[in-house]
């Protein structure tokens, strides 16, 4: 991103959780697109979606308007108690390619280290071209499918090292 686009954006960003009324309607949003993409397999993913006990949210605002989020959850594997989940990353199509949604992610990978984890895993899809080459560009490297999503040929794991 050039240094004038920078300029012309005020992004700001809130730490909260998932009763804000601005991470809602960005999941919903989400929620919409990704019925789009994943077809008759949205239903599966979406039973592990639910936002309802998230404790950690991130959204961005450009000048006050909502327009990217992100959140961690606790990981309950045992083998992996140092490590917490990404989850529920959007962007709104129109604020896609500016690096937004990499600041989310900075921004929850930063409070899970202040939290004392030490990794963030997290689960996308291969329909999810973006989302894939925004977590690569991160430095995420691709993992063995976890817990539900193993034997699921549409998801790709990937973990990163936060410490």
């Amino acid at each position: 991103m050039s240094s004038s686009e920078k300029e012309m954006r005020n992004l700001s960003m809130i730490r909260t959780d998932s009763s804000n009324m601005d991470f809602i309607e960005l999941v919903r949003h989400l929620d919409a697109e990704l019925a789009e993409r994943d077809g008759a397999e949205h239903s599966y993913y979406a039973q592990f979606n639910k936002i309802d006990l998230i404790k950690y949210a991130v959204v961005a605002y450009d000048n006050e308007k909502a327009v990217s989020c992100g959140a961690i959850k606790t990981f309950e594997p045992e083998a992996m108690a140092d490590a917490v989940e990404v989850k529920r990353m959007y962007t709104l199509p129109e604020y896609r390619g500016k690096g937004i949604a990499a600041e989310v992610l900075t921004e929850l990978e930063k409070w899970a280290t202040e939290l004392g984890y030490a990794k963030c895993v997290l689960e996308t899809g291969l329909k999810q071209p973006e989302a894939i080459r925004l977590y690569e560009k991160s430095g995420y490297v691709a993992i063995p499918n976890y817990g539900q999503y193993i034997g699921v040929e549409n998801s790709v794991c990937f973990e990163k090292s936060i410490t």
